[in-house]
């Protein structure tokens, strides 16, 4: 659900889908889009609660390697060469309420 909401923001937001759930190796992107000329990588992360903490705390520098790794192979598949940015949409459900947050440029890997 959280994803599918996810993409609906997007959407609504400009952004063009090119792909969900797409897998390389042990990775998974949530959404690969683009707006203007920026292809935008989208973790989502969907919790019930945050009393252990905010979704966007559950990125960790493993799986932002596996998401960069991911992603330049991507790159290199479709001979992409602009700008990659890196965004989370963390959600909120608690008691049928739905927050969401679009976290833009969430994180750098060098």
């Amino acid at each position: 659900e959280g994803e599918r909401r996810a993409i609906g923001f997007l959407r609504k937001n400009g952004y063009e889908i090119l792909e969900t759930n797409w897998r390389y190796g042990k990775a998974e992107i949530d959404i690969i889009a683009r707006k203007d000329s920026a292809l935008i990588v989208v973790e989502v992360k969907t919790r019930s609660a945050i009393a252990f903490g905010l979704p966007q705390d559950f990125v960790n520098p493993k799986k932002i390697k596996l998401l960069v790794n991911a992603i330049d192979h991507y790159c290199r598949t479709i001979d992409f060469n602009g700008e990659v940015r890196f965004d989370i949409i963390a959600i909120v459900s608690e008691r049928n309420q739905w927050e969401l947050d679009h976290i833009a440029d969430a994180f750098y890997y060098f």
